[in-house]
């Protein structure tokens, strides 16, 4: 059965005008629901994880001002919400989704969350939206568990995923690839293990063209025993904070393509949402349940 964390914490309220999308996690679990992709019994609610997971990839003076709220106002300013003990309490409840998340594809092949793909939350600040790396997160606790020893992090989100480059810039056993927009934020990148820059207008061809080159060549060179799929939906060529030129079809292909690979490979993955700045909330919910429909057809 395909396992899909979601909490009502993750649509967390805004001032109003916000260019964050909040909304998106409350229609998208409705949207999958009303049309019969899921059930009920499809969703899971994570909880609060223990603390020893976060600080496994997280400074723990920066985790512990992060939930005292005595972050600076400067590296507030970064995260870009206005902090609340709230707002950290859903960031830690969007972390332990994507660490049971793990755990469930391990036994179902594959897992989603409703939320996550936090990746410019670096081991000792946050930006963009992130304060704490979900999918590092996951990936140390399957490692330090002993459930796999070789993580692949497959981040095609628009942006790079610089703050997971950071975070295991020196550890073997995870091994990070970010395929995004070489014009976009983070104008300083990091360097993930296979970093792939695309330019501006990069369409639906050549997009899927470089991905099909790169990921059964780097799954057969790394044999990972586990993946993380960071699938935003940024690459649309309707979002505001995007730079390339994919259509809804074009999205959906590149979700089909990643999972038909790891089904054919046997290799779990667990998939986070990512980002997705689409002007009209249709869009953003459609290319988002594309992911999960696809997760259904291709597994169960």
């Amino acid at each position: 059965m395909l396992k899909i964390a979601y909490h009502p914490i993750y649509k967390h309220p805004l001032p109003e005008g916000h260019r964050f999308p909040m909304m998106k996690y409350e229609l998208l679990p409705q949207q999958l629901i009303h049309e019969g992709t899921c059930t009920e019994a499809n969703f899971f609610e994570p909880e609060i994880p223990n603390d020893k997971h976060i600080v496994a990839v997280h400074d723990p003076e920066y985790f512990y001002d992060l939930l005292n709220i005595m972050i600076s106002p400067k590296m507030a300013r970064k995260i870009g919400f206005p902090l609340s003990e709230d707002l950290v309490e859903r960031e830690r409840i969007i972390a332990d989704g994507t660490i049971k998340g793990s755990e469930y594809a391990l036994e179902y092949g594959i897992s989603m969350n409703i939320a996550g793909g936090t990746h410019h939350a670096y081991s000792d600040h946050g930006e963009a939206f992130c304060m704490l790396n979900d999918q590092a997160i996951g990936a140390k606790y399957l490692i330090n568990k002993g459930l796999a020893k070789k993580v692949l992090i497959v981040d095609l989100d628009v942006h790079q995923g610089n703050g997971t480059a950071e975070i295991f810039k020196n550890d073997d056993s995870v091994f990070t690839f970010s395929m995004h927009g070489a014009g976009n934020y983070p104008f300083k990148k990091e360097q993930s293990d296979l970093d792939i820059p695309l330019p501006k207008g990069t369409d639906d061809a050549i997009y899927l063209s470089i991905l099909k080159d790169n990921l059964p060549k780097l799954i057969e060179n790394l044999q990972p025993d586990f993946i993380f799929y960071l699938c935003g939906v940024d690459v649309l060529e309707s979002d505001k904070l995007g730079t390339l030129s994919l259509t809804l079809n074009g999205c959906k292909k590149r979700d089909e393509f990643v999972l038909n690979t790891c089904k054919e490979h046997s290799i779990p993955v667990q998939c986070s949402m990512g980002g997705g700045y689409s002007a009209d909330i249709k869009v953003i919910v459609e290319a988002h349940s594309n992911t999960f429909r696809l997760a259904q057809s291709v597994y169960f």
